[in-house]
């Protein structure tokens, strides 16, 4: 506990310094709440140590957090809404005024308050959490609509699916382990897809659909729900946020939030999108978005989660082949299940894209 008080020291914590442990399930940064005396009553922060391997400019990664929370803070009080510390994150200054702290071995740390009586829902159980998280997004985008200026990209290329396709080819084409194989029917599945892939980047590239500030990173346990009124109160995890499409974004709540499956559940009879949580998600995220979404993003939302499961699924294939040195494996083959149950997701979605389609232009 001793190494994080001294880090603690470095930001501009009022009180005493109690207690450090570390916090939540997040698998990227190092992430500890700590406790202070603050003249008599206990006050938390989050301390985070940034992952400085796989983000490479740290400093600006902060740049973008802090103009969007600062942005977003603003929009609020504009709006006249209150308790501000709970609806948008607050990042507490270093003792030189800065956002983030560099310790003596190159660390990157930041400080933000603590949100109170609120919590992250890892697994969806209900339609309103689908509604709820949706419509925080929603807002989410809608506030920094106008954001001026443009943000760093955290990583390149995040959502560039045509690159990702490019190197599960480049993977197939090597087959350094010999397992392309005994994979012949999910390299199929892909390649029959690949006019997926150009969707969203062309239409970027034409200026059909313009460049937003996109959170990246939408899965349901990002938006903390007040544990009283059950309502979404803020938007954490915001070191993805940057420049791409709205499309990612809600393509990616319709991969995460409409299927209850393990992410490496290999029984696929268990996997199917579950039509009543996207209809919940549209209604969510068009009550707070749809005023300023073009009629092309509009017309897309129902094929975002094709494509965002797709890409997904052509990593964890593109891994397997590769050797499985990306994402964390604990056993044989948890790779290909994983592969497999997005192929299957995105099947599913297949099929009920009418209804999908009709659940869109009804809102």
């Amino acid at each position: 506990m001793e190494p994080l008080k001294k880090i603690a020291a470095a930001f501009q914590c009022p009180g005493k310094f109690l207690d450090a442990k570390p916090y939540g399930s997040g698998h990227i940064n190092d992430t500890y709440q700590m406790v202070f005396n603050e003249e008599g009553r206990e006050v938390r922060y989050i301390l985070q140590r940034v992952n400085h391997n796989l983000f490479k400019n740290v400093p600006g990664l902060m740049d973008n957090i802090s103009a969007v929370t600062r942005h977003q803070r603003k929009k609020f009080e504009a709006a006249g809404a209150g308790d501000l510390d709970r609806r948008v994150l607050t990042l507490v200054p270093t003792m030189d005024e800065k956002d983030f702290h560099r310790d003596e071995e190159g660390n990157f740390w930041r400080t933000y308050v603590f949100v109170e009586g609120a919590m992250g829902i890892d697994v969806i159980e209900n339609t309103g959490q689908a509604y709820e998280s949706a419509k925080a997004f929603g807002e989410f985008q809608c506030q920094l609509a106008d954001l001026p200026g443009r943000l760093h990209e955290t990583i390149p290329n995040f959502h560039h699916t045509r690159s990702r396709y490019d190197t599960l080819m480049e993977a197939i084409a090597a087959d350094p382990f010999n397992r392309a194989a005994d994979v012949k029917a999910d390299i199929e599945f892909a390649v029959a897809r690949e006019g997926l892939v150009d969707t969203v980047l062309d239409l970027l590239a034409s200026g059909e659909l313009p460049e937003r500030v996109t959170h990246n990173d939408t899965k349901l346990n990002n938006v903390l729900i007040d544990t009283t009124t059950g309502k979404g109160m803020c938007v954490i995890d915001l070191d993805t946020v940057m420049p791409g499409s709205v499309l990612y974004d809600f393509g990616d709540m319709v991969r995460s939030a409409t299927t209850q499956a393990e992410e490496d559940e290999a029984d696929l009879s268990k996997i199917e999108m579950n039509i009543d949580y996207f209809e919940a998600l549209v209604k969510g995220y068009m009550e707070t978005a749809s005023g300023f979404l073009v009629p092309k993003e509009k017309e897309l939302l129902p094929i975002s989660g094709n494509l965002i499961t797709f890409e997904i699924g052509l990593r964890f294939l593109t891994d397997y082949l590769q050797g499985d040195t990306y994402f964390k494996t604990h056993r044989e083959g948890q790779n290909m299940d994983r592969c497999r149950k997005q192929f299957k997701m995105v099947q599913s979605m297949e099929e009920q894209m009418d209804a999908m389609r009709k659940i869109v232009e009804g809102k």
